[in-house]
Protein backbone atom coordinates (compact mmCIF):
# COMPACT_ATOMS: atom_id res chain seq x y z
CA UNK A 1 0.00 0.00 0.00
CA UNK A 2 1.27 3.11 -0.77
CA UNK A 3 -0.14 6.76 -1.57
CA UNK A 4 0.33 8.12 -5.45
CA UNK A 5 1.83 6.99 -8.69
CA UNK A 6 4.94 5.16 -8.57
CA UNK A 7 8.22 6.78 -7.29
CA UNK A 8 10.79 5.99 -10.55
CA UNK A 9 11.19 8.12 -13.00
CA UNK A 10 10.17 7.07 -16.47
CA UNK A 11 14.10 6.99 -17.35
CA UNK A 12 17.21 7.38 -14.97
CA UNK A 13 19.93 9.81 -16.90
CA UNK A 14 23.10 7.91 -15.81
CA UNK A 15 25.51 10.07 -13.61
CA UNK A 16 28.83 10.53 -15.26
CA UNK A 17 31.03 8.88 -12.79
CA UNK A 18 29.03 6.63 -11.55
CA UNK A 19 28.74 2.95 -11.66
CA UNK A 20 26.29 0.74 -9.62
CA UNK A 21 26.48 -2.85 -9.01
CA UNK A 22 24.02 -5.56 -7.42
CA UNK A 23 23.92 -8.98 -5.57
CA UNK A 24 22.27 -11.28 -3.64
CA UNK A 25 23.93 -12.17 -0.23
CA UNK A 26 20.23 -13.73 0.82
CA UNK A 27 20.43 -11.82 4.25
CA UNK A 28 17.25 -11.96 5.09
CA UNK A 29 15.46 -13.99 2.25
CA UNK A 30 17.29 -16.43 -0.14
CA UNK A 31 17.87 -15.48 -3.57
CA UNK A 32 17.00 -11.39 -2.62
CA UNK A 33 19.45 -8.61 -4.24
CA UNK A 34 20.55 -7.38 -0.97
CA UNK A 35 23.64 -6.24 -1.87
CA UNK A 36 24.65 -2.60 -3.95
CA UNK A 37 27.72 -1.34 -4.73
CA UNK A 38 28.44 2.30 -5.94
CA UNK A 39 31.65 2.78 -7.91
CA UNK A 40 32.77 6.70 -7.88
CA UNK A 41 35.34 7.98 -10.34
CA UNK A 42 38.24 8.84 -8.68
CA UNK A 43 38.35 12.46 -7.75
CA UNK A 44 35.10 12.25 -6.59
CA UNK A 45 33.74 14.30 -3.70
CA UNK A 46 31.09 12.88 -0.77
CA UNK A 47 29.58 14.56 1.27
CA UNK A 48 26.63 13.28 4.50
CA UNK A 49 24.22 14.01 7.16
CA UNK A 50 23.59 11.12 9.48
CA UNK A 51 21.32 9.83 11.95
CA UNK A 52 21.71 11.79 15.87
CA UNK A 53 20.45 8.48 17.28
CA UNK A 54 23.33 7.92 20.00
CA UNK A 55 23.13 4.47 19.27
CA UNK A 56 24.10 4.63 15.90
CA UNK A 57 25.41 1.64 14.02
CA UNK A 58 28.61 0.50 13.17
CA UNK A 59 28.37 1.50 9.52
CA UNK A 60 27.35 5.39 10.25
CA UNK A 61 30.55 5.28 12.65
CA UNK A 62 33.14 3.82 9.96
CA UNK A 63 31.59 5.70 7.41
CA UNK A 64 31.98 9.01 9.10
CA UNK A 65 35.71 7.91 9.82
CA UNK A 66 36.40 6.88 6.42
CA UNK A 67 34.93 10.11 4.63
CA UNK A 68 37.55 11.99 7.24
CA UNK A 69 40.92 10.04 6.19
CA UNK A 70 40.45 8.82 2.40
CA UNK A 71 39.35 9.19 -1.06
CA UNK A 72 35.79 7.82 -1.34
CA UNK A 73 35.89 5.11 -4.20
CA UNK A 74 32.83 2.91 -3.24
CA UNK A 75 29.73 2.61 -1.51
CA UNK A 76 28.92 -0.91 0.36
CA UNK A 77 25.01 -0.93 0.68
CA UNK A 78 23.20 -4.27 2.18
CA UNK A 79 19.96 -4.81 3.51
CA UNK A 80 18.08 -7.28 5.87
CA UNK A 81 20.86 -6.59 8.56
CA UNK A 82 21.67 -2.92 10.51
CA UNK A 83 24.42 -4.30 12.10
CA UNK A 84 23.53 -2.07 15.07
CA UNK A 85 23.52 -2.79 18.73
CA UNK A 86 26.63 -4.93 17.85
CA UNK A 87 29.15 -3.23 19.65
CA UNK A 88 32.80 -4.09 18.96
CA UNK A 89 32.18 -7.00 16.59
CA UNK A 90 29.94 -4.91 14.44
CA UNK A 91 32.65 -2.22 14.24
CA UNK A 92 35.23 -4.99 13.30
CA UNK A 93 32.08 -7.00 10.91
CA UNK A 94 31.67 -3.49 9.09
CA UNK A 95 35.46 -3.04 8.72
CA UNK A 96 36.07 -6.76 7.19
CA UNK A 97 33.19 -5.81 4.69
CA UNK A 98 35.25 -2.67 3.60
CA UNK A 99 38.28 -4.45 3.35
CA UNK A 100 36.77 -6.86 1.19
CA UNK A 101 35.43 -4.95 -1.34
CA UNK A 102 38.81 -2.73 -1.33
CA UNK A 103 40.67 -5.85 -2.13
CA UNK A 104 38.43 -6.86 -5.05
CA UNK A 105 38.44 -3.38 -6.34
CA UNK A 106 41.92 -2.48 -6.05
CA UNK A 107 41.79 0.38 -3.70
CA UNK A 108 42.33 1.30 0.09
CA UNK A 109 40.21 -0.08 2.89
CA UNK A 110 39.42 3.79 3.33
CA UNK A 111 38.03 4.21 0.15
CA UNK A 112 34.69 1.92 1.08
CA UNK A 113 31.44 3.63 2.62
CA UNK A 114 29.52 1.27 4.55
CA UNK A 115 25.80 1.09 4.65
CA UNK A 116 23.58 -1.26 6.66
CA UNK A 117 19.56 -1.46 7.09
CA UNK A 118 17.36 -4.00 8.55
CA UNK A 119 16.93 -5.69 11.44
CA UNK A 120 18.80 -3.92 14.93
CA UNK A 121 20.95 -6.31 17.39
CA UNK A 122 21.89 -9.40 14.85
CA UNK A 123 25.23 -10.21 13.92
CA UNK A 124 26.05 -9.06 9.92
CA UNK A 125 26.44 -11.91 8.08
CA UNK A 126 29.95 -11.28 7.06
CA UNK A 127 30.56 -14.15 5.09
CA UNK A 128 27.28 -13.63 2.77
CA UNK A 129 28.06 -10.43 1.86
CA UNK A 130 31.97 -10.56 0.93
CA UNK A 131 30.87 -13.75 -1.26
CA UNK A 132 28.33 -11.26 -3.03
CA UNK A 133 31.02 -9.18 -3.58
CA UNK A 134 32.23 -10.10 -7.00
CA UNK A 135 29.02 -10.67 -8.15
CA UNK A 136 28.16 -7.29 -8.07
CA UNK A 137 31.19 -5.93 -8.96
CA UNK A 138 30.69 -7.90 -12.12
CA UNK A 139 27.32 -6.20 -12.59
CA UNK A 140 28.58 -2.47 -12.44
CA UNK A 141 27.34 -0.49 -15.04
CA UNK A 142 26.08 3.52 -15.57
CA UNK A 143 22.39 2.10 -16.17
CA UNK A 144 21.76 0.29 -12.73
CA UNK A 145 19.94 3.19 -10.38
CA UNK A 146 16.36 1.43 -10.41
CA UNK A 147 17.80 -2.19 -9.91
CA UNK A 148 20.22 -0.18 -7.29
CA UNK A 149 16.83 1.43 -5.89
CA UNK A 150 15.14 -1.81 -5.78
CA UNK A 151 18.07 -3.65 -4.01
CA UNK A 152 18.36 -0.72 -0.64
CA UNK A 153 14.47 -1.66 0.16
CA UNK A 154 13.67 -3.27 3.43
CA UNK A 155 9.93 -3.06 4.56
CA UNK A 156 9.56 -0.36 1.48
CA UNK A 157 6.24 -1.88 -1.52
CA UNK A 158 7.86 0.16 -4.18
CA UNK A 159 11.67 1.58 -5.01
CA UNK A 160 12.06 5.47 -5.15
CA UNK A 161 14.39 7.51 -7.35
CA UNK A 162 14.59 10.44 -9.05
CA UNK A 163 16.25 12.38 -11.73
CA UNK A 164 17.30 15.75 -13.33
CA UNK A 165 19.19 17.04 -15.72
CA UNK A 166 19.85 20.93 -16.44
CA UNK A 167 22.42 23.41 -18.13
CA UNK A 168 25.45 25.12 -16.65
CA UNK A 169 27.84 27.33 -18.96
CA UNK A 170 26.48 25.38 -22.35
CA UNK A 171 27.43 21.94 -20.27
CA UNK A 172 24.15 19.06 -19.50
CA UNK A 173 24.49 18.46 -16.06
CA UNK A 174 22.92 15.13 -14.75
CA UNK A 175 21.51 14.91 -11.03
CA UNK A 176 20.00 11.43 -10.13
CA UNK A 177 19.22 9.56 -6.67
CA UNK A 178 17.49 6.96 -4.60
CA UNK A 179 16.19 6.39 -1.52
CA UNK A 180 14.62 3.76 1.10
CA UNK A 181 12.66 4.34 4.39
CA UNK A 182 9.02 3.61 4.97
CA UNK A 183 9.01 2.51 9.30
CA UNK A 184 10.84 4.19 12.30
CA UNK A 185 10.99 7.14 10.11
CA UNK A 186 11.28 10.60 12.39
CA UNK A 187 14.37 13.50 11.95
CA UNK A 188 16.97 13.18 13.03
CA UNK A 189 17.37 11.95 10.89
CA UNK A 190 15.24 8.34 9.92
CA UNK A 191 15.53 4.62 8.87
CA UNK A 192 15.93 5.82 6.01
CA UNK A 193 19.25 6.07 3.28
CA UNK A 194 19.25 8.60 0.45
CA UNK A 195 21.97 8.63 -2.17
CA UNK A 196 22.06 11.85 -4.85
CA UNK A 197 24.72 11.82 -7.12
CA UNK A 198 25.90 14.60 -9.95
CA UNK A 199 28.20 14.96 -12.18
CA UNK A 200 28.58 18.55 -11.52
CA UNK A 201 32.31 19.93 -10.06
CA UNK A 202 31.61 20.80 -6.70
CA UNK A 203 33.92 21.99 -4.06
CA UNK A 204 34.18 20.57 -0.91
CA UNK A 205 32.45 23.44 1.08
CA UNK A 206 29.80 23.69 -0.89
CA UNK A 207 29.31 20.54 -0.95
CA UNK A 208 28.94 19.69 2.55
CA UNK A 209 26.62 22.93 2.71
CA UNK A 210 24.06 21.76 0.23
CA UNK A 211 24.25 18.77 1.89
CA UNK A 212 23.36 20.36 5.41
CA UNK A 213 20.57 22.34 4.10
CA UNK A 214 19.05 20.43 1.70
CA UNK A 215 19.12 17.78 3.58
CA UNK A 216 17.66 19.47 6.68
CA UNK A 217 15.01 20.49 4.45
CA UNK A 218 14.08 17.68 3.06
CA UNK A 219 14.63 14.10 5.28
CA UNK A 220 14.72 16.15 8.16
CA UNK A 221 11.24 17.64 7.85
CA UNK A 222 9.60 14.03 7.03
CA UNK A 223 8.08 11.74 10.20
CA UNK A 224 6.26 8.43 9.70
CA UNK A 225 5.90 7.20 12.96
CA UNK A 226 8.63 9.15 15.75
CA UNK A 227 10.87 6.78 15.70
CA UNK A 228 14.81 7.90 15.18
CA UNK A 229 16.58 4.99 13.73
CA UNK A 230 20.32 3.86 14.15
CA UNK A 231 21.29 3.81 10.77
CA UNK A 232 20.31 7.12 8.61
CA UNK A 233 22.49 8.08 6.21
CA UNK A 234 22.21 10.74 3.38
CA UNK A 235 24.66 11.09 1.07
CA UNK A 236 25.74 13.49 -1.83
CA UNK A 237 27.96 12.43 -4.76
CA UNK A 238 30.00 15.61 -6.94
CA UNK A 239 32.15 12.98 -9.50
CA UNK A 240 32.94 16.27 -11.61
CA UNK A 241 32.96 14.19 -15.03
CA UNK A 242 30.45 17.04 -16.50
CA UNK A 243 33.06 19.54 -16.99
CA UNK A 244 30.86 22.33 -15.35
CA UNK A 245 29.97 23.09 -11.62
CA UNK A 246 30.68 25.62 -8.91
CA UNK A 247 32.78 26.73 -6.11
CA UNK A 248 30.98 29.39 -4.61
CA UNK A 249 27.48 29.49 -3.28
CA UNK A 250 27.27 33.00 -5.26
CA UNK A 251 25.85 33.32 -8.63
CA UNK A 252 23.03 31.69 -11.12
CA UNK A 253 24.85 28.82 -11.48
CA UNK A 254 24.66 27.64 -8.19
CA UNK A 255 20.84 28.87 -7.78
CA UNK A 256 20.38 26.48 -10.96
CA UNK A 257 22.42 23.82 -9.11
CA UNK A 258 20.88 24.31 -5.86
CA UNK A 259 17.22 24.27 -7.11
CA UNK A 260 17.41 21.02 -8.90
CA UNK A 261 18.97 19.35 -6.22
CA UNK A 262 16.34 20.41 -4.27
CA UNK A 263 13.76 19.05 -6.28
CA UNK A 264 15.56 15.71 -6.39
CA UNK A 265 15.87 15.99 -2.28
CA UNK A 266 12.57 16.71 -2.17
CA UNK A 267 10.98 13.86 -4.12
CA UNK A 268 13.02 11.02 -2.77
CA UNK A 269 12.09 12.64 0.82
CA UNK A 270 8.20 12.69 0.10
CA UNK A 271 8.43 9.10 -1.51
CA UNK A 272 9.36 7.99 1.80
CA UNK A 273 6.24 9.52 3.21
CA UNK A 274 3.85 8.14 0.34
CA UNK A 275 5.45 4.51 1.26
CA UNK A 276 5.13 4.67 4.89
CA UNK A 277 4.36 1.53 6.33
CA UNK A 278 0.90 1.30 6.27
CA UNK A 279 -0.07 4.75 4.38
CA UNK A 280 -2.95 5.80 2.93
CA UNK A 281 -2.76 9.64 3.45
CA UNK A 282 0.00 11.71 2.03
CA UNK A 283 -0.15 14.53 4.81
CA UNK A 284 1.76 18.29 4.85
CA UNK A 285 1.58 19.96 7.65
CA UNK A 286 2.31 23.67 7.10
CA UNK A 287 2.64 26.49 9.95
CA UNK A 288 3.02 29.57 9.37
CA UNK A 289 2.82 32.52 11.38
CA UNK A 290 5.15 31.63 13.92
CA UNK A 291 7.74 34.01 15.79
CA UNK A 292 10.82 31.55 15.28
CA UNK A 293 11.64 28.33 12.91
CA UNK A 294 11.88 26.10 16.25
CA UNK A 295 8.12 26.73 17.28
CA UNK A 296 6.75 26.59 13.92
CA UNK A 297 8.48 22.80 14.25
CA UNK A 298 7.45 22.28 17.40
CA UNK A 299 3.57 22.75 16.68
CA UNK A 300 4.12 20.73 13.08
CA UNK A 301 5.71 17.67 14.92
CA UNK A 302 3.57 17.59 17.45
CA UNK A 303 0.70 17.51 15.05
CA UNK A 304 2.25 15.01 12.82
CA UNK A 305 3.13 12.58 15.88
CA UNK A 306 0.01 12.65 17.58
CA UNK A 307 -1.41 8.84 17.31
CA UNK A 308 -4.95 10.24 17.44
CA UNK A 309 -4.66 12.68 14.55
CA UNK A 310 -2.96 10.36 12.32
CA UNK A 311 -5.81 7.28 13.45
CA UNK A 312 -8.71 10.20 12.39
CA UNK A 313 -6.57 10.80 9.50
CA UNK A 314 -6.58 6.88 8.04
CA UNK A 315 -10.50 6.92 8.96
CA UNK A 316 -10.91 10.12 7.25
CA UNK A 317 -12.66 11.27 10.49
CA UNK A 318 -12.25 15.41 9.97
CA UNK A 319 -12.30 14.98 14.19
CA UNK A 320 -10.56 18.82 14.58
CA UNK A 321 -10.38 18.77 18.16
CA UNK A 322 -7.68 16.50 18.02
CA UNK A 323 -5.85 18.70 15.48
CA UNK A 324 -6.75 21.65 17.90
CA UNK A 325 -5.69 20.00 21.29
CA UNK A 326 -2.24 18.95 19.32
CA UNK A 327 -1.47 22.91 18.66
CA UNK A 328 -2.55 23.54 22.67
CA UNK A 329 0.18 21.38 23.79
CA UNK A 330 3.20 22.02 21.18
CA UNK A 331 4.64 24.07 24.18
CA UNK A 332 4.35 27.55 22.59
CA UNK A 333 4.48 30.08 25.42
CA UNK A 334 2.30 32.88 25.06
CA UNK A 335 -0.18 31.43 22.05
CA UNK A 336 -2.64 34.08 21.62
CA UNK A 337 -5.64 31.05 21.02
CA UNK A 338 -8.10 33.43 19.98
CA UNK A 339 -5.66 34.44 16.79
CA UNK A 340 -4.62 30.87 16.17
CA UNK A 341 -6.40 29.56 12.99
CA UNK A 342 -6.31 25.96 11.81
CA UNK A 343 -7.24 24.67 8.24
CA UNK A 344 -8.16 21.45 6.35
CA UNK A 345 -7.07 22.26 2.80
CA UNK A 346 -8.52 25.41 2.52
CA UNK A 347 -11.53 24.72 4.91
CA UNK A 348 -11.43 26.84 7.95
CA UNK A 349 -11.62 24.59 11.50
CA UNK A 350 -10.66 26.80 13.89
CA UNK A 351 -11.16 30.77 14.25
CA UNK A 352 -11.44 32.91 17.74
CA UNK A 353 -10.69 30.38 20.08
CA UNK A 354 -13.30 27.43 19.07
CA UNK A 355 -14.97 26.04 15.81
CA UNK A 356 -15.15 28.52 12.51
CA UNK A 357 -18.35 29.57 12.42
CA UNK A 358 -18.60 28.73 8.23
CA UNK A 359 -17.36 25.09 9.16
CA UNK A 360 -19.34 22.06 8.11
CA UNK A 361 -18.75 18.31 8.83
CA UNK A 362 -19.80 17.93 5.14
CA UNK A 363 -16.78 20.64 4.17
CA UNK A 364 -14.28 18.77 6.48
CA UNK A 365 -15.00 15.59 5.47
CA UNK A 366 -14.90 16.32 1.64
CA UNK A 367 -11.02 17.02 2.34
CA UNK A 368 -10.30 14.16 4.41
CA UNK A 369 -12.06 12.08 1.82
CA UNK A 370 -8.63 12.62 -0.26
CA UNK A 371 -5.60 10.97 -0.59
CA UNK A 372 -3.24 14.58 -0.57
CA UNK A 373 -4.25 16.28 2.56
CA UNK A 374 -2.67 19.93 3.94
CA UNK A 375 -2.94 20.91 7.54
CA UNK A 376 -2.42 24.45 7.59
CA UNK A 377 -1.92 26.29 11.31
CA UNK A 378 -1.25 30.21 11.21
CA UNK A 379 0.02 31.25 14.81
CA UNK A 380 -0.33 34.50 13.64
CA UNK A 381 2.72 35.52 15.99
CA UNK A 382 5.37 36.52 12.98
CA UNK A 383 6.27 35.73 9.76
CA UNK A 384 8.39 32.25 9.63
CA UNK A 385 7.19 29.51 8.48
CA UNK A 386 7.58 25.72 8.74
CA UNK A 387 6.64 22.58 6.41
CA UNK A 388 6.76 18.61 7.96
CA UNK A 389 5.35 15.78 5.94
CA UNK A 390 3.76 12.82 7.38
CA UNK A 391 1.17 9.55 6.56
CA UNK A 392 -1.59 8.38 8.72
CA UNK A 393 -1.61 4.83 11.19
CA UNK A 394 -3.44 2.35 9.73
CA UNK A 395 -4.27 -1.35 10.79
CA UNK A 396 -1.37 -2.34 8.47
CA UNK A 397 1.23 -0.75 10.41
CA UNK A 398 0.95 -1.92 13.30
CA UNK A 399 0.71 -5.87 11.69
CA UNK A 400 3.83 -4.95 9.30
CA UNK A 401 5.97 -3.36 12.55
CA UNK A 402 4.48 -6.64 14.80
CA UNK A 403 5.68 -9.25 12.16
CA UNK A 404 8.97 -7.35 11.26
CA UNK A 405 11.47 -10.27 12.23
CA UNK A 406 9.28 -13.10 11.54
Amino acid sequence: MAVGPATLPEHFYPVAGVRLGIASAGIKKPGHRDVVVMELAQGSRVAGIFTTNQFCAAPVHVTREHLAEGEPRYLLINTGNANAGTGARGLSDANVCCEALAKAAGVRAHSVLPFSTGVIGEPLPVDRIVSALPAALADLSEDHWAEAAAGIMTTDTRPKGASRQLDIDGETVTISGISKGAGMIRPNMATMLGFIATDAAISPAVLQRLSSELGEKSFNRITIDGDTSTNDACMLIATGQSGAGVATVEGEHYEALRAALEAVYLELAHAIVRDGEGATKFVSINVVGAAGRQEALDVAYTVAHSPLVKTALFASDPNWGRILAAVGRAGVEGLDLEAVEIFLGDVCLVREGGRADDYTEERGQAVMDQEEITIRIDLKRGRLEETVWTCDFSHDYVTINAEYRT
